[in-house]
């Protein structure tokens, strides 16, 4: 075939006879190109690392951008293998999809599940956390007609929803608690002791690792064993904790969990992956009692239809830059980076930090509020201000007991200058300093 768009003929020769996980092996030494190697000590501050870790991003220099937590957006690299792969799918079309995509995407799911610490059967890719966790939710089928369900007012809205819908599909009674703020780990634990305690019903607990609205982590392994104590299972959403946090699903004792590659990994916007341990596969339902795979294979638990293929092949290339930058080296940056603008907006007068500073409670997410000003209206306001007066993007966050707040997350081309400038923003924001 002549007249081909702009696609290298190594790059077809990858994608048609090598698959995806070998493509994303190939792509990992071009994906670092330019990095300097990770420094030994002080990897979270060191200026010179973090300036060409920003160099492979291109955003725009209008708006200083705290509100990453919606997505993370790729970076060039990935970026330009994201094209390259459109550009492959849309010019070779049916005839690859027909073909070769099908072992190419189940390529995919090799080097996350060795990434993750799992199992490639253990895993399937999803449109998001999102998808990933309603699946979960709504195909736990060990519930029956009076039992329990539990969640908190730091759990995702949608996963909320779908808790609730559980009254209706399964029959079960629903309850929700509220997390302490400020909160402790000692305080999280004793909340969720005496939550479950006090709905004796419970078989089914709805976890969030890392939450949107606050950036509060909580102690999953301890929650979960908890839990199991009292034979409830746990529904773990990690949307917001795989890539901003460095771990491995084993570690966590969940058998069950949601996750994002477009937040904390860096892969187009539309990918996420759904974790059933091998040996509690059955006690989710079949999707909509599909029949493309067999009962014991985990990918009969989603089904989507047609995704975007370019997107889920891009995957892996977003893993290897991932893995280039440094899982470690991501979290202590945005540790730094979370803890220097908390520090200075600490001295603000009036400021509220909803996060404690114990490391095993936060990562790199953290909102904050002005004292007496968290209705939606109030926080909203202050959003504008700073969006508008001051170019700096933020967002609220509601749904906590206590009030709304405004969230900042951080990203790796983000740079003490930048929270300088959002403390300073803050500081007029706030009637800490004059306008």
């Amino acid at each position: 075939m002549s007249n081909k768009p702009g696609i290298d003929l190594s790059r077809r020769s990858l994608l048609t006879g090598i698959g995806a996980a070998a493509l994303a092996a190939s792509a990992a030494p071009a994906l670092a190109r330019g990095l300097p190697p990770q420094p030994s000590a002080a990897i979270g501050t060191d200026a010179s690392y973090w300036n060409a870790v920003r160099g492979l991003y291109s955003v725009t220099p209008d708006m200083v951008n705290l509100e990453n937590g919606y997505w993370g957006i790729m970076a060039e690299p990935v970026k330009a293998e994201y094209k390259r792969l459109t550009d492959f799918v849309n010019f070779e079309n049916t005839v690859y999809a027909r073909t070769r995509i099908g072992k190419d995407l189940d390529d995919v799911r090799t080097p996350l599940a060795e990434f993750l610490g799992v199992a490639r059967e253990e895993i399937a890719l999803t449109r998001g956390a999102t998808e990933a966790l309603q699946t979960l939710i709504a195909g736990y089928n060990k519930l029956n007609a009076g039992d329990g369900v539990l969640y908190a007012d730091l759990d995702y809205d949608s996963m909320q929803y779908a808790m609730n819908w559980l009254k209706d599909r399964r029959g079960v009674e629903v309850a929700k608690f509220d997390i302490p703020e400020p909160a402790t780990k000692a305080n999280v634990l004793a909340a969720y002791e005496a939550a479950l305690k006090a709905n004796p019903k419970t078989k089914l607990l709805l976890l969030t690792h890392l939450s949107h609205r606050t950036g509060l982590m909580m102690p999953v392994r301890e929650i979960a064993a908890m839990a199991k104590a009292r034979g409830v299972d746990v529904i773990l959403d990690a949307a917001h904790s795989w890539g901003q946090v460095d771990f491995r699903a084993k570690e966590l004792g969940v058998d069950f969990i949601g996750f994002n590659l477009h937040k904390w990994i860096g892969a187009p916007l539309g990918v996420g992956l759904i974790y059933i341990a091998r040996e509690r596969l059955a006690d989710i339902d079949t999707h909509f009692g599909d029949e493309d795979f067999k009962p014991d294979d985990i990918r009969s638990r989603i089904h989507t239809g047609t995704p975007n293929f370019a997107a889920q092949l891009t995957v892996p290339a977003a893993l290897a830059l991932h893995r280039e930058i440094g899982p470690q080296a991501k979290e202590a940056r945005y540790r730094h980076l979370r803890n220097y603008w908390v520090a200075r907006a600490r001295e603000l007068k009036g400021i509220e930090i909803q996060t404690p500073d114990d490391p095993e409670m936060v990562a790199g997410i953290t909102s904050f509020a002005i004292a007496g000003k968290r209705s939606p209206a109030d926080c909203n306001a202050i959003v504008a201000a700073l969006r508008d007066q001051h170019k700096v993007m933020t967002v609220r966050r509601g749904g906590i007991a206590k009030g709304n707040t405004i969230r900042i997350s951080p990203t790796p081309y983000l740079g003490e200058a930048d929270l300088d400038r959002f403390i300073a923003a803050l500081a007029m924001v706030s009637g800490n300093r004059a306008g």
